[in-house]
């Protein structure tokens, strides 16, 4: 009788709003703050942000032809496809409000596909709006949309369409065509794809008969993503005009230690792109509810199953780095142009899959287990609320949205070279280009998935001096080289400092005949370069102003 109140206040549908409301809480700096928000750099505000705009503006979302903004002509190829619907959302809204409307589309996507899966498999409301509330809290990796968080609403589908063929809702096939306009093939759904597939062959192994609304589900959206593909299918298959950096992708050297450590961590603490947060909270409750799953002598071989197929994920990713498989990648091109460990992008569902599993062997089988769950569930909420975008990347120091671009300030720089910007070629420092590309500078530096092989070369001998001092540097931009930056020896890898930096470049050796060869006519350092005459350069001024972060030294190649 003392549960009675309590389990009127954990009613689903108040269980549901509660949710609901915690996600809008979740996502209110992005509509309170917009361009004033800390979010994601790393490959978001350094990369796909970028590229969204870029292809936006250009005009040519159909179009096979280049973008002259980048590289002296990046190939269309390189971009999103025009049936992706993160693009559709750049067309309709500036970057900022885009990339809100992604966040929301993302979380609530998430909660209720995960909310729905459970509900339907494991049947208790609380644990499945709680662990379907801490998933849709995940620091998903933005740009991806549904590719992470839509895996469990898609998984549903399809179990859903296996266990009753035809005899479904409508809105099961509905939602089946629209989920690959707002998320990844490559990225994800190959993979997942291919596990439904594995799945229909067993079954129709086993059980003698082919499923046919099973098989044709399985079908219909992986001749979807292709036709959504079409761009990536017509440069992998006929000649696009260039040959692509990554067929001389070298990674994957690691030895067997190696091997092993980068498998321990991925297990334990994920991957930054797909960070289930399972370490602290999901792991040890999982550990004990096989205790007690023991001490009770259940066998909870669904769970036990999903933690053996994770750790094989993770075993998985691990090894394709392995040095073992250069003699099979070498000789295979398939192997080095595509990343197969992304397999792991499944982990964040499965982790959470098995903890509503944990939650239900907890709540079922010790004494005051419901109370215990309401805990747990709660943890788990506060530490994934904690890392929302604007908490986590305030608490780091990266800039906002806004000071990340700097637009006035960049807008200056514009105004002092007095020239249309289709007119020179620019190339940055001590920073990331997509700013300059923000900001409408064409760049003859950038960072992209895939762009002509021919071109790296080309951009190599710029750097060179500077690889040579480096051979971490050095290796990193021959073995993939998708950031094609003016590095510097002793940067590093790190390419954001700030106006209050000290640091000065001194010994900066760069191949300024190369640079102007290949159509440079200005530089953008975010750090004063000392020797810039030996470099070719000529120093014009600088900029800086009260909102932006940054302090721009602009040098003209005189070489």
């Amino acid at each position: 009788m003392m549960w009675s109140p309590i389990h009127k206040l954990f009613s689903t549908p108040k269980l549901i709003t509660l949710a609901c409301l915690v996600i809008v809480a979740y996502l209110l700096p992005y509509y309170i703050l917009g361009e004033d928000t800390h979010i994601r750099v790393h490959d978001n505000l350094d990369s796909n942000i970028v590229w969204y705009k870029l292809l936006v503006e250009s005009g040519q979302l159909f179009s096979p032809g280049t973008l002259p903004n980048v590289i002296n002509g990046l190939p269309r190829s390189s971009l999103a496809t025009p049936f992706d619907a993160m693009v559709w959302l750049y067309v309709l809204f500036e970057p900022m409000t885009a990339y809100t409307i992604g966040q929301t589309i993302m979380r609530f996507v998430a909660f209720y596909g995960m909310y729905i899966l459970l509900r339907n498999r494991i049947g208790t409301p609380l644990i499945s709006v709680g662990a379907a509330l801490c998933f849709a809290l995940l620091p998903f990796w933005p740009s991806g949309l549904l590719s992470i968080a839509g895996l469990p609403l898609a998984l549903h589908v399809f179990l859903t369409i296996r266990e009753h063929g035809w005899n479904i809702n409508k809105y099961y096939w509905l939602v089946l065509f629209l989920l690959p306009f707002f998320s990844s093939f490559i990225l994800t759904f190959v993979f997942f794809l291919g596990l439904m597939g594995v799945v229909w062959l067993i079954d129709w192994i086993r059980l003698k008969k082919s499923n046919c609304a099973f098989f044709t589900a399985i079908t219909s959206m992986t001749v979807l993503f292709l036709m959504k593909n079409y761009l990536l299918l017509y440069s992998m298959f006929f000649s696009d005009g260039f040959t692509s950096h990554r067929t001389e992708n070298d990674l994957g050297h690691n030895d067997l230690a190696e091997t092993l450590e980068l498998f321990s961590h991925n297990f334990i603490n994920g991957h930054t792109h797909d960070m289930a947060v399972h370490t602290k909270i999901i792991i040890p409750v999982i550990g004990v509810a096989f205790l007690v799953a023991a001490y009770r002598n259940l066998k909870p071989k669904l769970l036990l199953s999903l933690i053996i197929f994770n750790a094989l994920i993770s075993l998985w990713y691990a090894f394709w780095y392995w040095e073992g498989w250069r003699v099979l990648k070498d000789e295979i091109m398939i192997l080095n142009t595509f990343n197969f460990s992304r397999i792991h992008f499944l982990d964040p569902m499965i982790w959470y899959i098995c903890f509503a599993l944990a939650l239900w062997i907890l709540r079922k089988h010790i004494r005051f287990g419901k109370i215990l769950v309401v805990m747990v569930i709660v943890a788990q909420c506060s530490i994934v609320f904690y890392l929302n975008e604007e908490n986590k990347y305030s608490r780091i120091g990266t800039p906002t949205f806004a000071e990340f671009y700097s637009e006035d300030l960049f807008d200056s720089i514009e105004s002092y070279i007095g020239k249309d910007q289709s007119k020179y070629e620019v190339v940055s420092i001590a920073m990331h280009p997509t700013i300059a590309q923000y900001n409408g500078f064409y760049t003859l530096d950038t960072y992209n998935n895939s762009f002509p092989l021919e071109y790296k070369h080309k951009f190599r001998k710029i750097i060179a001096p500077e690889l040579e001092k480096n051979s971490n540097l050095k290796n990193y931009f021959d073995t993939w080289g998708g950031r094609l930056y003016m590095y510097v020896s002793e940067l590093g890898e790190n390419y954001r400092f700030t106006k209050q930096s000290n640091k000065e470049l001194e010994n900066l050796n760069i191949n300024s005949e190369a640079l102007s060869k290949l159509g440079g006519d200005y530089v953008f350092s975010a750090l004063p370069i000392l020797n810039y005459e030996e470099n070719g350069l000529k120093y014009e001024r600088s900029f800086e102003n009260s909102e932006s972060p940054w302090k721009i030294y602009l040098y003209k190649v005189v070489a």
